[in-house]
């Protein structure tokens, strides 16, 4: 597990020095399915990241109902960056999805990164702040159509790993939309290839 994050970190252009130290500081995890490693409104104390597995982010509002904020797997960072920049709890909950291992780093590190303007910072952020644009475009230029065929052709390694109801809830629609939409675009792709004999 070690190996694989200094290799990320190599690969992210780290420097030598801050690689040593945040594996001098890193604990490994190994987490089961459905894991909580965050409640909503709980202040944050680490920051993780994937090696393997899956996990997910969501809102849960007084009625009852789940809102799916945003998925991680496999070389991802999860940090709540609002809850770090306005010193509040994180407004959702954090679990595993999959069987996971995970690096954990204390989030005094982020607030040392901040501080300083670290640039692994500086990235982690430009990071996070492209894909929110790409999500917010996703789900106001789109048809629920055309977002379940952009996640199917961004994502398709997620997609086989993803709960219907999961994926749904991401693109803001009902599973019994979503098994419509499925329906239409498999039909759609067998009489495509039945042409093409």
């Amino acid at each position: 597990m070690e190996n694989t994050f200094r290799n990320y970190l190599v690969h992210s252009g780290f420097h030598d020095e801050d690689i040593e130290a945040l594996l001098a500081i890193a604990t490994p995890l190994d987490l089961p399915t459905r894991h909580i490693l965050s409640h909503q409104g709980e202040v944050a104390s680490h920051i993780y990241f994937i090696l393997e597995g899956i996990c997910h982010a969501s809102y849960l509002t007084d009625k009852g109902k789940s809102f799916s904020k945003e998925f991680y797997w496999e070389s991802d960072w999860i940090i709540g960056f609002e809850s770090l920049i306005k010193r509040e709890p994180l407004p959702y909950l954090l679990e595993t999805l999959s069987p996971v291992k995970l690096m954990c780093l204390p989030i005094s590190v982020l607030f040392q990164w901040h501080a300083s303007r670290h640039p692994a910072y500086i990235k982690l952020l430009e990071t996070k702040l492209i894909h929110k644009e790409n999500k917010e475009r996703l789900m106001l230029l789109y048809t629920p159509e055309e977002r379940y065929q952009l996640f199917r052709q961004h994502y398709p390694q997620l997609l086989e790993r993803l709960a219907d109801y999961h994926v749904a809830a991401y693109l803001g629609i009902t599973p019994i939309s979503l098994s419509r939409i499925k329906k239409r675009v498999d039909t759609l792709s067998e009489n495509s290839n039945f042409g093409h004999c």
